[in-house]
C-alpha cells in the first residue's frame, strides 16, 4: 500500500507574496538577458519544421484550476500527444532534430517564464503535469491518494523534486509516490530562501544537460 503523506498547510502571506515579488523580477530580467537566445530558438524550431513555435497545453494549476503552459514545440506537430499519456523516451522519433538539442538542455521550458509573469506559475514549485497524466500506466491521481494536495500553491519551472533528480519517466508507484512526497514536502517546509537554494541547485543541472523534465 501506498503512503499517505502528510497535508502540508500553508500559514506564510508574507514568505509568499515576497516568492511573488521575486518570481517578477526574476522572470523579467531572465526574459530581457535571454531574449537573443528566444529569439533565435523561435527561429530555429519555425524553420526547421512544419508547425507552431509554441507548443501549447493545459495543465493542473493552483487550486487545481488548469492553465496554458507554454513551451517551444520540440515534436513534430502529426506526431504530438496532447493527452500527456504517451510519455517521451529516449530516441522518440517524434521529436524533432532542434527539438532534441532544446529537451537535452532545458531551452525548450524557457517560454514559461511568460506563464510566471501571468501568475500561472512561478520559478519553483511543483511541476505542472497534465490534467489526466499517466504513470506506470495508471492515472497519478489513482496511483497516489493526496496527488491533488500538491497544487496547493502555484506550479513551478524547477522544484524539490527535479533537483533530487525526481524526473523523467515514471516506471512505477514508488517513484510516482516519491515525486509528491518531494512536492508536498517543498510545500510544508517552503521558504523564499529555500526557492533560492532550488534555483542555485538548478543552475549546474542545465549545465550539465541533467535538468530535462
Amino acid at each position: 500500500m501506498l503512503r499517505r503523506t502528510q497535508t502540508p498547510g500553508l500559514g506564510k502571506p508574507g514568505a509568499f507574496a515576497v516568492k511573488r515579488a521575486l518570481d517578477i523580477v526574476v522572470a523579467t530580467l531572465l526574459i530581457i538577458v535571454l531574449s537573443p537566445v528566444l529569439l533565435t530558438v523561435a527561429a530555429a524550431v519555425k524553420l526547421t519544421s512544419k508547425g507552431p513555435v509554441f507548443f501549447v497545453q493545459r495543465r493542473w494549476g493552483k487550486g487545481n484550476v488548469p492553465f496554458r503552459l507554454y513551451k517551444f514545440r520540440s515534436m513534430h506537430v502529426a506526431l504530438e500527444d496532447r493527452s500527456g499519456i504517451a510519455h517521451t523516451v529516449k530516441n522518440d522519433p517524434r521529436v524533432t532534430a532542434i527539438g532534441r538539442f532544446i529537451r537535452r538542455t532545458s531551452i525548450d521550458e524557457l517560454p514559461q517564464l511568460f506563464n510566471v509573469l501571468k501568475g500561472d506559475m512561478s520559478l519553483v514549485g511543483p511541476r505542472a503535469h497534465v490534467l489526466g497524466m499517466h504513470a506506470a500506466g495508471v492515472r497519478y491521481e489513482d496511483l497516489v491518494p493526496e496527488y491533488f494536495t500538491r497544487h496547493a500553491v502555484r506550479p513551478g519551472i524547477t522544484g524539490l523534486a527535479q533537483v533530487r533528480g525526481l524526473r523523467g519517466e515514471v516506471t512505477d508507484a514508488h517513484h510516482a509516490q516519491a515525486r509528491v512526497d518531494a512536492d508536498l514536502e517543498y510545500i510544508r517546509t517552503f521558504s523564499v530562501w529555500r526557492d533560492i537554494r532550488i534555483m542555485l541547485a538548478t543552475i549546474p543541472a542545465v549545465i550539465g544537460g541533467k535538468a530535462a523534465f
